[in-house]
């Protein structure tokens, strides 16, 4: 065989077998850490299309933010126990990862031997500063909590490679005793306000009770000087008529002889009694004489 169509034919065969390992693609959101023969190169590998070492072995990190859920009980000053929901924010820091890889390990072996053994101790240490367990439920008490998490993980965790954004308290459960117990205080509580808005609603009736009889005393006393203004004026009236009556006895046979002619009008009365004696026979025409 011609040696240069051999050499030709070597070329593409290690190109074919080999040439996968010039180049590395490094998927966004992450950074690639190489290995040659055991030993761990110092700088990371950014996201992107590489040309490179075909010796080198490649471990992946991911260092895309992630969120870590953790359960933790918190015991506080009154020796009781409260649940927390608590959610950390974080992601690994890129140009860390051949240290992260060359004293910790993978990203899950970040999470495990650093993240969370540090969470779980700085929520025993804050809880240890919270009087009453019935104090997680302070706006203040909550937002201290959070902020002193945040600053403790992120002075511990940065040396580690682990860059700290958030830390989020999502939900708290007390003590079973505890619950119990401010249930049935909320249930007084709720049971004191029906019985002042039902005083309040008392109170209003009797207010508008004492209004409404108010107002009727009121009208009374009008419909009362109404009734002696018209009686006044009555009195005044017959007084006048008397004072006229005595002094023009004319006038009373006047009014007797307009009896006499609504009488003889009316049907019914055609039957009358007269006094023979008087001077004036005719019915009721003696009236306003002097006996």
């Amino acid at each position: 065989m011609n040696p240069r169509l051999a050499v030709g034919l070597g070329a593409i065969l290690v190109l074919i077998i080999f040439g996968g390992r010039f180049v590395r693609v490094i998927p966004p959101g992450h950074v690639g850490v190489a290995v040659l023969f055991g030993s761990v190169q110092e700088v990371a590998v950014p996201e992107g299309f590489h040309v490179v070492n075909p010796l080198l072995s490649w471990v992946m990190f991911d260092v895309k933010q992630k969120t870590h859920k953790e359960e933790a009980l918190v015991p506080t000053r009154d020796q009781l126990q409260t649940k927390l929901d608590v959610s950390v924010q974080y992601r690994l820091i890129g140009d860390m990862a051949p240290s992260i890889f060359k004293n910790t390990g993978t990203s899950e072996a970040v999470r495990s031997v650093h993240l969370v053994p540090t969470l779980r101790s700085l929520v025993r240490e804050q809880g240890a500063t919270i009087a009453k367990a019935e104090d997680f439920f302070n706006d203040d008490t909550r937002e201290r909590l959070e902020t002193g998490l945040l600053s403790e993980l992120q002075a511990r965790l940065a040396s580690k490679g682990i860059e700290i954004q958030d830390v989020l308290v999502r939900d708290i459960s007390l003590p079973t005793v505890l619950s119990k117990a401010i249930e049935q205080k909320k249930e007084r509580e709720q049971a004191v306000e029906r019985q002042k808005a039902e005083l309040e609603r008392f109170r209003t009736e009797q207010m508008q009770k004492v209004a409404l009889a108010e107002a009727e005393r009121e009208a009374a006393e009008e419909e009362a000087k109404k009734k002696k203004i018209l009686a006044d004026a009555r009195a005044y009236e017959i007084r006048e008529i008397n004072k006229a009556t005595a002094s023009n006895p004319a006038y009373v046979q006047l009014q007797a002889l307009e009896a006499l002619k609504a009488m003889a009008k009316d049907p019914a009365a055609k039957i009358y009694f007269m006094d023979g004696q008087s001077t004036t026979p005719l019915p009721l025409m003696h009236m306003g004489e002097t006996p």
